[in-house]
């Protein structure tokens, strides 16, 4: 069964959250294509993942001087409740994530950058050698998709004067590839100037921010549309 792990970060949790609009109408394609028993919501800002404390770091060390521990290994390594507590909080999201084989992602850029709710289920879910196979040492995510939904308030595409300033697309792709998602599997797609029907300085690109949302709902279909991973098929047509 084809699975979707469905992700939103969007602290404005309202109906205005352009964000939350498309991640929305990309979990409706899907769930028309695929039905909705692979379907799993998980919103970051209604309940946020604790950041990361002592003991997490604790129990992460002892992990990575023993070696690459899978999960089902982990329990084995804890020394304490409190490393007890942590992992118990740790664990579950990274199933989760395993689980899937497509993780949608909401992601509205904030400060240039991540918003604090996504860096935090990412610390979480990095926990030292639950995502690498011990045997091999590659990256578990690969076969898998990442779509990535980000709206910006201003523009940063290519091009742009501050295309230079977008710290959430290069450090996505970055962390996303080195945990084994393939390039082709790896989707981004930007509704940007999202803030130029309130901000009266950003008046005159509203219609270039219209275009850019229409654009961006016709990507999120046709990336919701799509029956599976690249790299899945390929993993498949190679075994």
């Amino acid at each position: 069964m084809t699975s979707l792990l469905h992700l939103d970060c969007g602290a404005n949790r309202s109906e205005e959250s352009v964000s939350r609009q498309l991640t929305a109408l990309f979990a409706r394609t899907w769930r028309t294509a695929h039905g909705p028993d692979g379907y799993r919501y998980r919103d970051l800002a209604a309940d946020p993942v604790p950041p990361l404390d002592t003991a997490y770091c604790t129990l992460g060390r002892r992990a990575e001087r023993t070696g690459l521990v899978p999960p089902e290994g982990v329990d084995a390594l804890v020394g304490s409740e409190a490393e007890r507590r942590e992992w118990s909080l740790t664990r579950p999201l990274i199933t989760e994530l395993l689980a899937a084989d497509t993780v949608l992602v909401g992601a509205p850029m904030y400060n240039y950058s991540l918003s604090a709710s996504l860096k935090a289920w990412i610390d979480r879910v990095g926990f030292p050698g639950a995502l690498t196979d011990p045997d091999t040492g590659e990256g578990l995510l690969r076969g898998k998709r990442v779509v990535v939904i980000s709206a910006r308030g201003g523009a940063y595409g290519p091009g742009t004067p501050r295309e230079g300033w977008d710290f959430q697309t290069p450090y996505l792709r970055a962390y996303f590839g080195e945990k084994g998602v393939a390039a082709e599997d790896l989707c981004f797609v930007s509704a940007e100037l999202t803030m130029a029907g309130l901000v009266p300085a950003l008046a005159p690109f509203r219609s270039q921010a219209a275009g850019s949302l229409a654009e961006a709902r016709a990507e999120v279909i046709a990336a919701a549309s799509r029956p599976e991973p690249v790299g899945a098929r390929i993993k498949g047509t190679a075994g």
